[in-house]
Order: C-alpha cells, then structure tokens, then sequence
C-alpha cells in the first residue's frame, strides 16, 4: 500500500499536497490523494499529457475544469470506499455516488430536498422501496447541479425527476431555472455497494467505458459490459 501512496503523491502539484497534508484525519488524506490522483490518471488516459502535467481551476461555484481547457469535461464524486471520475469529450457532465448504507438517513431529509412531486411518489412506495426511490432521487439530483456547474444556488426542490411512464425516468424542470430537460441524458450504476448517477449533456448515443483502480497495483482495468440504460428513453 505504501507503494501506491508514493506513487499517487508523485503525481499531485504542490497545492495538492499542501492540501493533502493540511487534512487532519487518515480517512480525509487517503479519499484526496486517491481523488486526486484518480483525476490525473483518468485525464490522461484520453491525451498525450502526463499526469503530472495537468493543471486545474474551479468556477465561482466550485466546478473544477482542465487549465487551460482541453475539450474534456470531468467531474468527481468522492465518499469512503469509493471515488468516481466521469470524463466526456466536448460536453458537460455531473457524477455523484452515495453508499446503499445512506439510504435511510437521506429518505428522512425527503421534506428538504426533494420537490412536493418527487415526495408523492415517495409516499406511494412501501418503506423499503422508499428507501432506494429516495437514494437514486438523491444522487440524480446531485449529479445534475453538478452538471450545471452552479452548486446549491440551484434549489433542489425546483427540478424533479419522475419515475415510470413511457420515458422511464425524466426530468421537469421549473421556469426559473433557464434551461431545458430535454438538454441532459442520465443514468444509474450500482457498483461497489453504491448507487452512482452519471448526468452528461445530451449527445447522439452516449457511450460508457467503465473502469476501476484498486490500490496498491495501481492498474486500471475496464469492467465488463454492462447494460447501461439513458434516460430519457425516447
């Protein structure tokens, strides 16, 4: 394991490690520097740059971005035992990830953060499947202020997404927002004991390559095909 934390520290700027070493806790450290290196890695998996070379800003909001920017669009959800990069070319993205453990605590947020619709439907479901309703309602809405790119100016209870229907999962959005449902493709995984929703801006059949990282090898490996359903279906 030591191998691979010098190795994943061999690759950060000296911000990162700045940071990384200012963090108090193990826990906090290791989820960085995996993010971190995790970022660099997958970034130059689809160019020439060495991960070392890569540089970063974020928005007024926080969205990180390549510096200067490359055509890569990439975003990054982090939580204990799991990180996830998405990485689209020419368009935007959000990921968000949350652990099958959380279910229950975020199903008692519900009258907080999901709009009065996305609630109704909640209270159509027995306990159970309230609790993984609310866990995927959760991390697509995550995954689409992050796609955004505006963080929690964006009010969660002003867009909804709605299961069932001949659209299988869709969005509706208020008028306050400024933008457009049909803009946005979406999708869910469960991988690792987690629930992970990828939102990408709409392009014609959008493909997902999965791969995974365990430290210490340090080697990327593609998962095997799995269906992966969009949504909107039609």
């Amino acid at each position: 394991m030591q191998g691979a934390v010098r190795a994943s520290m061999d690759l950060l700027s000296p911000d990162e490690l700045n940071r990384l070493h200012a963090l108090r806790f193990d826990e906090h450290r290791r989820e960085y520097l995996t993010t971190r290196a995790l970022v660099r890695t997958a970034l130059s998996s689809y160019s020439q740059s060495d991960p070392r070379a890569w540089r970063f800003r974020s928005n007024s909001y926080g969205k990180p971005a390549t510096d200067p920017e490359c055509g890569l669009d990439f975003n990054v959800s982090n939580c204990p035992g799991l990180v996830v990069c998405l990485i689209a070319h020419g368009a935007s993205v959000g990921v968000d990830a949350e652990p099958f453990e959380r279910a229950g605590q975020i199903l008692e947020l519900a009258p907080n953060v999901f709009s009065s619709q996305e609630l109704a439907q909640l209270d159509r479901l027995a306990r159970t499947d309230r609790m993984q309703h609310a866990l995927s309602l959760w991390v697509l809405k995550e995954a689409y202020i992050k796609a955004r790119g505006i963080g929690l100016s964006l009010p969660l209870r002003d867009f909804s997404f709605f299961f069932g229907g001949r659209f299988g999962v869709h969005l509706q959005l208020d008028p306050s927002l400024e933008d457009e449902a049909g803009r946005w493709h979406f999708c869910l995984l469960d991988h690792g004991g987690h629930r992970i929703a990828l939102v990408v801006e709409r392009l014609a059949g959008p493909e997902v390559q999965l791969w995974e990282l365990r430290p210490p090898s340090g080697t990327a490996r593609q998962l095997r095909p799995r269906p992966v359903r969009w949504y909107p279906t039609a």
